[in-house]
This record gives structure tokens, sequence and C-alpha cells, in this order.
């Protein structure tokens, strides 16, 4: 099978290579899988980049998690699917586990999902990671209660515009950070309440605009960075944020002074360390947010520059630069 594969580090130019390798074999957990595409997670970028290489897979390395495909064979103990059904998940790309940068992958059958009805696989593998990332902070983490005041840092993004849709599936009130016009216009229509533009506006100002000064009830930062800090000043006391990149030194006193809540979410965990009750609970994750995508409470936001494998570099050099809106998707 062809297979495009990293074999150092460095600019997507100079590393991304087409190779022939043999179709994987399967141990009995795992489910084979002819890739029909795939998106981009700033880890698949961080990784082909040298920022990460405690997490890169052996070269030559396949990378990308997220998956959308047709199930060819399937191991022995694999009960849920079989041949012919189209599933999506977030697979691997990571230390030892090859990802979907290839005509066929493998992957543990606990990770996928079949892919919600009235979608493509285009739609279809935009969502694993993000979506995964997204559930954990909003249903698990956030504990929201209808009504509330969330904040979301990140509105257009892979994260961020699956944040809002789930929030309001939880029937919060939704505030999403946006830098344009144009990217105020797209959180509405997926269901934001309010937009508000984080370079025209201080925390201080729209926490007073929007709260009265007390603050939101919820904060969730996908972003990280100074982004962060200002959740914590944007969050009222007792309240709760949930953050995505926390991987900078930052003061954390306020978390004390506001007796805050504090979460982090790292979804890449249970492929990481072969954790398999974590491996049952994406699948699980993905089996609801089939369901919700099925009943028009939820889409994925889809980037209009499609790529296609052959341009895998282009796609890589697109989404570094951070222009993207939505989710960078590649077909094969």
């Amino acid at each position: 099978m062809k297979a495009v594969v990293i074999k150092c580090f460095g600019k997507p130019e100079d590393t991304f290579q087409t190779i022939e390798l043999p179709i994987p074999s399967l141990n009995d957990n795992e489910v084979l899988i002819k890739v029909k595409a795939t998106s981009i997670n700033p880890i698949d970028y961080k990784i082909r980049g040298g920022h990460l290489p405690h997490l890169v897979p052996s070269f030559p390395a396949i990378l990308h998690g997220d998956v959308s495909g047709i199930v060819e064979k399937t191991g022995a103990n694999v009960r849920e699917f079989q041949a012919g059904d189209p599933v999506y998940g977030c697979i691997g790309g990571v230390i030892g586990i090859d990802g979907a940068l290839a005509e066929y992958t493998k992957a543990d059958y606990r990770l996928l999902s079949k892919m919600p009805n009235g979608i493509d696989f285009t739609e279809a593998a935009a969502i694993p990671l993000v979506g995964i990332t997204a559930y954990e902070a909003i249903f698990q983490r956030a504990n929201i209660q209808s009504g509330q005041k969330v904040l979301i840092y990140g509105g257009v993004g892979g994260v961020g515009h699956l944040g809002i849709q789930f929030a309001k599936v939880l029937e919060a009130e939704v505030y999403a950070t946006v830098s344009s016009e144009q990217q105020a216009a797209i959180v509405k229509e997926l269901g934001a309440d309010y937009t508000i533009d984080y370079k025209k506006e201080t925390v201080q100002e729209f926490v007073k605009k929007y709260t009265d000064g007390k603050g939101f009830d919820v904060v969730f930062d996908t972003i990280g960075n100074q982004h962060l800090t200002n959740s914590f000043e944007a969050v009222k006391r007792k309240g709760t944020v949930v953050t995505t990149v926390s991987l900078d030194k930052i003061d954390i006193s306020p978390i004390h002074e506001k007796a805050l809540t504090f979460h982090t979410v790292y979804m890449i965990i249970p492929i990481l360390y072969n954790d398999e009750a974590g491996k049952r609970e994406h699948g699980e994750i993905l089996r609801h947010i089939t369901e919700l995508v099925e009943q028009g409470k939820v889409k994925p936001l889809i980037d209009p520059n499609g790529f296609n494998i052959k341009q895998i570099a282009q796609a890589h050099s697109y989404a570094e630069i951070g222009k993207n809106i939505g989710k960078v998707v590649i077909s094969l």
C-alpha cells in the first residue's frame, strides 16, 4: 500500500514522502480500515516539526490520528463492526501507533464508532480528536447547568466550534470569542448567543458588559497562553475553568484567590498509555456525538480549502499558519 511518512523532523515540504509499505496485520482487538479522509490537528504538525519528539512514532512515521473510512477486516474479538461499515475515530499517529496517512490503517476497535448518517467521510474525519476533547470539557468537566453563562475562547477553532454546540445542547447561554465579523457570523450560526471580539474589548469590559462584573460561570479555553490567564480573570468566584492548553508557566494564584475549579483535558492519554477503559470511553463519546449529529444538534465546521493526500505538505503549511476556519481535512 502507499503511505505518506516522515523520516525526519522539519518543514512540510522537506519531510513528507510517499513510500510502499505492507498492509497492516491485525491483532484480535483491531480492525483494518480503508482510509477515506483524515484531518489536521495541532499535534500533527507539532510532531512533524520536531516540537513533540517524545510523541513521534518510529521512523518512517505515519502521522494523523483522525480517520474516517470503511472497515475491510476485523480481529477475532471484534463484534461491534464488520467489513463494509463506515467508521471514524482518533486512532493514533503517536508513539508506536501509526496514523491515517496511508491507504490502509489499523485501529483498536474500542476507539471507533460507526459514522453518523447524513454526513460524508470528509465531515466525519473532522470530528474525532476535537469532538472528544470538547465533549470531555463540556459534558464531563465543566458540569454545566441550564442557563449558565459559558465563555468559550476560540469560537471558530476545531475544539471551540464543537464546544459551542455541546454547551447549547446543555442549554447554556454561550459567549464565544472571535477576531472578525466573518468569525462572528459563523459562531452565531453554530449557536453562540453572543460574540466577543477579543481584539476590541478587554476582559474587564466584556465581563462588565455581559455579567455585570461578576464573571462567567464557566470558561472554556482552547487557545492557551494569555487566554488562559484571561480565563481566570473572566470567570466568577467559585466558577470553573477548563483548558486544553496548559503547558505554559503561568501564575495560578487566581485559582486560589477565587476558589476556582480548574480542569485540563488531554484526550490522547488512553492512546498513549494503552488504557482500555479510556479507549472504550472514547468510543462511547463518539457514539453520543454520532447521535447528536444525526439529530441535527451538532455539525463539524470544515475549512473551505480542501486538500487531497498529494497536497499534504500544502495542507500542513496552511493549518500551521492558523488562518483556517474550522478543521483542515485531507481526502484520500
